[in-house]
């Protein structure tokens, strides 16, 4: 693979650390989308079609953003596939499998964690007081704005002529599935405050996500840059 004009073959390690990050993103689309339905009283939408809008958008941006790394499987049941056929070895595809029971299992959790109050999706827009549930929001946000960054990031590195379109799957899809429904942008956050409507929020939820952001940016950068080198010396 190239990018950049150079030549980069990922390690096994950083194909791992790819399909944890992919199937996250899968998992956290199809749960988070039929959780945000559950929990939030005013979204009346059918489970299954959220679902199935938000997985394929967010799944569509994952192979983008962490196909060229990986080859994209995000699902056990692929890598065995791909074991029987002889097209992988069993150990690089037991450890591939893993990988992605284990990013399954932290999508499920983290999911689980921002709806962990009913009301989650409805206080931040209050626009005044500080929301009980403030710290789930802003891990909702963390998550938005990494995997924001993550598909933005991989899609440039791997020189990918659908960035546009990734990112654009990316926003569609967690909005559709994340308990702060993935505004996931310091302006916005910055802007809701002088706001009169529905999406009105108060300074220190606006500060809290601006936080959450700037750490989620961070975090991300760290990580892909290792993940996605522009010299391989691993």
């Amino acid at each position: 693979m190239t990018f950049e004009g150079m030549t980069f073959e990922p390690s096994l390690s950083r194909k791992l650390v790819a399909e944890i990050l992919g199937t996250m993103g899968l998992v956290i689309a199809v749960i988070g989308s039929v959780m945000l339905v559950s929990n939030v009283q005013f979204f009346d939408f059918p489970p299954f079609l959220l679902a199935g809008l938000a997985g394929g958008f967010v799944l569509f941006a994952m192979i983008e953003a962490f196909g060229k790394i990986s080859g994209g499987h995000f699902n056990p049941a692929i890598s065995l596939a791909m074991i029987v056929s002889r097209d992988m070895d069993a150990k690089t595809g037991v450890m591939y499998m893993a990988a992605q029971i284990t990013g399954g299992l932290l999508a499920a959790v983290l999911v689980l964690v921002t709806f962990i109050d009913p009301a989650v999706g409805l206080d931040v827009t209050i626009g005044s007081g500080y929301p009980d549930n403030l710290v789930y929001l802003a891990i909702s946000e963390f998550l938005c704005v990494f995997m924001l960054v993550s598909v933005v990031f991989c899609c440039v590195r791997s020189g990918s002529k659908k960035t546009s379109l990734a990112v654009g799957a990316t926003v569609g899809g967690m909005i559709m599935c994340t308990a702060s429904t993935f505004y996931a942008n310091p302006a916005i956050d910055i802007g809701r405050i002088l706001t009169n409507g529905a999406d009105k929020i108060s300074p220190i939820t606006s500060g809290v996500f601006i936080i959450a952001a700037v750490a989620a940016a961070i975090v991300a950068a760290l990580l892909l840059s290792w993940l996605y080198p522009k010299n391989d010396s691993a």
